[in-house]
Formats: structure tokens, sequence, C-alpha cells
């Protein structure tokens, strides 16, 4: 039996209280407490917002992962549409030769099996293989049915359970690449279910009568195990035998549910509900801690939303950091990480010329802007950044250079505004957007800075004043703000390619005033701002959707920050009303210490 020391590379060590930094698995002897303790990583299971289907639809059917996922069949008309998902947007390929809706389905996104549905009249038997490319027939069911279940990992082996021949069935079909074999029948009856798994080890849980029945298949025998918490049908499933997820799905005449369970091998336990209560809809995954729940039927009707299922999210968290010297808000930051910032401009009030540099232990006054504002946009890093645009004493487009010790006065933006939105890398690449300057109460404007002059190129799709930027000029997004008059609160979120603005998935809590992360856009947070009240909740984006997590310490708005997600950030100053001058640092990742019971 190997020790612990060749396992985790060290002995178990003594400390008087705690190690600083215990390396993921460490055991050690706290000699305050006489006891023997250990750290895990801190996480939460979450659904997150994915990109729409192309074509909303419902009695629709799903395969692959949530990366790389199938979807196809379904009403309304057209049935055979057929969409794959790469993680971030669904594109319509070939159509499935059989237009139908309440197929089944097993394999993934680029080898996969759909097989039975309903066509109007009647259920049909159709097989039909997908390699990638295109729909082929093959040999059809031995029994045509509608709303079965299924498991299998490609399109050479797999299963189809249960369904509608009429009436519910507890038919099971083997097939092998070629043709379709009764094998033993599931215990109990229905139709609706859900399933997954691979064809020696398969899962079907829930389905029609309403039912929480779970049957676990070994290659040969289904066996009862334990049933879902919800009994429900019409429910969506994805993963394995041993670590499936349930989701979704419906009581007729009663509810539509959001319910999430996920099963370990031997249990089913409530987890976090989807975002969208919907049923009729398709699913997707590895296991139970991956998922995709796409398109269905969700009130008011059909839906073409998509969420992502991750079951092992890092809970990040907010920490209390060394306050700015001066207080203020409506000013512009910069900074590539939490140890190296910079703060400047703003309004105490009145309005400031004052700047500010973080080190990664003190905030030192250096040298003043030339002209005290606020209302200003910047970007950068805390030795190279750019501050432009201007409120008070009058909005303007006036623009200054950074260099590490002093502010240069360059070319102003052509059009002035205040209040707009900034990202790049440093003072000789930027980008401004959005804004307003009084004759223009909303501005969708953007310029491009060459560290020479600012140039003018495509708009946003949204003209807004108040929102956030994060990227560099080549890859950023433009997040949330605020319309005037009259006062309307924006979550848009729209992502620039170098050239053009599109919109992407919005923000879960529209806001404006937010503070934002700096130089990554696929690795950015925006928290606090102001809705309808002053907000300290924190969204992360993984470069295709939002998701909500740890709240900051102190609810407020319009201060600076910087760096990233994942490498650490911090959030300064702003107000709430007030100025304040508190800073909060964030880490991406935390931990639970836990004492190992010896008695």
């Amino acid at each position: 039996m190997a020790e612990y020391k060749e396992i985790h590379g060290t002995k178990i060590r003594t400390y008087t209280t705690n190690p600083d930094n215990p390396i993921q698995g460490e055991v050690w002897y706290n000699e305050t407490d006489n006891v023997l303790k250990f750290q895990y990583p801190n996480t939460t299971a979450a659904w997150r917002t994915g990109g729409n289907l192309n074509t909303g639809r419902e009695n629709t059917q799903g395969t692959g992962i949530q990366t790389a996922a199938l979807c196809f069949g379904g009403v309304p008309t057209p049935r055979g549409v057929t969409e794959q998902y790469n993680g971030i947007n669904w594109t319509e390929v070939n159509d499935l030769n059989t237009g139908r809706y309440n197929a089944t389905g097993f394999g993934t996104y680029t080898s996969a099996i759909a097989a039975g549905g309903s066509t109007d009249p009647g259920t049909v038997a159709n097989a039909e293989l997908w390699n990638g490319t295109n729909w082929t027939e093959v040999n059809d069911l031995n029994t045509a049915r509608s709303a079965a279940a299924a498991a299998g990992a490609d399109n050479t082996s797999g299963l189809v359970f249960g369904g509608s021949v009429p009436p519910v069935s507890a038919t099971t079909e083997s097939w092998n690449g070629t043709n379709w074999t009764e094998v033993n029948d599931l215990n109990t009856a229905r139709s609706t279910l859900a399933g997954d798994g691979i064809i020696t080890a398969a899962l079907a849980f829930g389905g029609s009568p309403v039912t929480g029945a779970t049957e676990q298949w070994n290659g040969t025998n289904w066996t009862e195990v334990n049933d879902l918490n919800t009994s429900r049908q019409y429910l969506a499933g994805c993963g394995t035998s041993t670590s499936s997820l349930a989701f979704g799905g419906e009581t007729p005449g009663t509810a539509v549910f959001a319910i999430t369970e996920s099963w370990n091998g031997t249990s089913w336990t409530e987890t976090a509900d989807m975002s969208i209560a919907r049923n009729l809809f398709g699913g997707a995954g590895a296991s139970n801690l991956s998922g995709l729940a796409f398109g269905g039927n969700a009130a008011p009707g059909v839906t073409a939303a998509t969420e992502e299922w991750n079951g092992a999210t890092p809970i990040g968290t907010w920490t209390t950091g060394t306050s700015v010297n001066t207080g203020r808000y409506a000013a512009a930051s910069a900074g590539a990480n939490a140890e190296a910032a910079l703060y400047y401009g703003g309004t105490t009030p009145p309005q400031s010329a004052l700047a500010e540099q973080w080190n990664g232990s003190s905030w030192t006054e250096v040298a003043d802007l030339n002209t005290a504002r606020d209302g200003i946009s910047g970007n950068g890093t805390s030795t190279s950044a750019l501050g432009y645009g201007q409120d008070n004493p009058s909005v303007s487009g006036k623009t200054e250079s950074w260099a590490g010790s002093s502010w240069t006065e360059v070319n102003d933006l052509n059009t002035i505004r205040r209040q707009g939105g900034g990202l790049g890398a440093d003072n000789t690449s930027a980008l401004a957007f959005g804004g307003e300057n009084g004759p223009t109460d909303n501005i969708a404007a953007t310029e491009q800075w060459n560290g020479t002059n600012w140039t003018e190129v495509n708009d946003l799709n949204t003209a807004r004043l108040n929102l956030v930027g994060t990227g560099i000029v080549t890859a950023g997004i433009a997040v949330g703000g605020r319309t005037v008059p009259p006062g309307s609160l924006k979550s848009q979120t729209e992502q620039w390619n170098g050239s053009t603005w599109t919109e992407v998935n919005d923000t879960n809590t529209a806001r404006y005033y937010s503070f934002g992360s700096k130089l990554t856009y696929d690795d950015s947070f925006i928290s606090g701002g102001y809705s309808t009240t002053m907000q300290s909740l924190t969204e992360l984006w993984n470069g295709s959707s939002w998701a909500e997590t740890t709240d900051m310490n102190t609810a407020r708005q319009a201060g600076g920050s910087a760096g990233t997600q994942s490498g650490g950030a911090l959030i300064y100053s702003g107000s709430t009303p007030s100025a304040t001058t508190a800073v909060e640092e964030w880490s991406g990742s935390s931990s639970i210490t836990k004492t190992i019971d010896t008695d």
C-alpha cells in the first residue's frame, strides 16, 4: 500500500494553527486544536445561459455532451431540422430524412442514431444514422413507438426502451450497428421518460403515467433502484448509469418543472434548478457534472433557450483590501491584475485630477491628470493607460496618455462624450464606445485609438451610457448600461471582434455603472452597479454566457477595477452612495477546511 508521502509528496506536518497555502489533499496536524485537518476546493452546482437554438421547438431530442451536442426533430414544422452545438453556438446542418417529433436517440454529435417518433398521423419505427454530416436511413425498430428513451455511445451501439406504441411500452431493443434485437423489458412500462448511459450500463427514469421510477441496466436485465424525488414526465437527462442528471419535466395540469436531480449510482439528490422551467425539450451531457438543456415548452410557449450545467463550479471569494487614499466615483481605472492598478479622475465631489497607483501592497498618489474631470473612461495597465471623455465641468473628448510617471494630452475623441465605456491593452491601443453628450442622449458611436489618433469604426447595436467594457481592441465585450430619457436599464452584452459588434447572451441582472475586469474578454466578470438599488452582485463571463457567483461585501457603483476572473482582481472606491475608499480583492476560487474525526 502506498504511503501518504508517496501520494502527496510530503509527510504529515505539524503547524501551530493551519498552513498558509496547503496543497490540495494535504493533511496536517493543528497543535492549537489538537486535530488533523485537510482542505478541498469550494464548489457549487449551477445552470448558466448558453447559445439559443436557431429554431425554437418542443418535442425535440438531443445527444452528445455539453460542448458538442446534437438537436434533431420536434415541432412546429419543419420537423427534420438538425442543429449542432459547439459549446457556444448552434449551427444548422442537414435535416433528418423523415421529419418527426418525440423521437429518441443516442450517440455523439458526429456519430448518432435517431429512432422512432411521431409523424401525423401515427408513430414510426424509422431509424437514421448520423455520420457528422448526413442522416442515412438504416434498419427500422422492431416496434414503432414515440416518446421512448435511449442510451448509447455512438451510432454502432445502443438501446431504445419504453415509449408509446400506444399503449405505453416496456419493450427494450438493442442496436449493434446493423440490426435491432429485442432484449429484456423494463419492469415499468412507460413513455415520455428519460435515459442515458451505454449499451451495457444504462439508466431509465421518470415518465408517463407520471412516475419517479428509476431502473438500471447491466447489459442483460433492468433492476429497480431508488426513485426520483420528484415524479415527472417529459423530462430530460444526461450522463451515465452511475453519474446522471435529471432535469425539467411536468406533472400534467399541475406544474412545469425547473427541478434538477443528480444521481450518484445509488440515489437522487435535488440540486440547483434550471433558470427556465420547461418540458418537451432536449438534453445532452457526459455526467452529473456537465449537461445541456435546449428548446422545449416554457411559458408562454416554445423556446429556443439553452442552458449549460456545471456541477462543480469554483466558488470565488471577496475579501477586504487596502483602501485608496481618496474616495471618489465616476472615475477611470486600469490594471492587468490584482497586483498593479491605476485609478484616476472622478469626483469626490468636486471633480478631481487625482491619480493613484497600486503596487500590490499600497496605494500611492502619482502625477495628476492635466484636466480634473469625472465621467471619464479608461483602459490599459498601471504603467501604460489612457483616459478619455469628460462629464463635468463640460462634456468633451479630451484624451490623456499615461506612461508610468506622467500624463500627456493627446488627440481628442471625434465624438465628445461622457460616461461611456472603454477597453484596450495600453496607451497605444483602445476602444471607446457609448456614452452621451447632451445633444445625443444615448451614443452608439465607437472609436479606435492607434496610439496617435481616434478613428470611427462600427457602432454598438444598442446606444447607451454607463456601460462597462473588458478585453482588447481585437476581442472585447460591452456590457449593461442604461438609456436616457426615459431611464431604461440594459442587460445587453455585445462582443467586438476587431471590426463589428455582435449581440450575445445578456447578463442575468440589468444594471449600469458596474465594475468590470480588464484585458481578457473570455475571462471576465462584472460586479456592483445600480439597478433599482445599489448592487453587490457578481457575474462571471466564460466567453459565451454569464453566471451569478459570490456577491461583493459592499454594494457600490462607479468605481475602479483591475484584473481578471480567474487570475484575481480588485474593486476599488466608487459610490455607496457617498464616495468610499474601500477596496475588495477577488479570488476566483476558495477552499473549505475540514477536521478529521479520530474518535
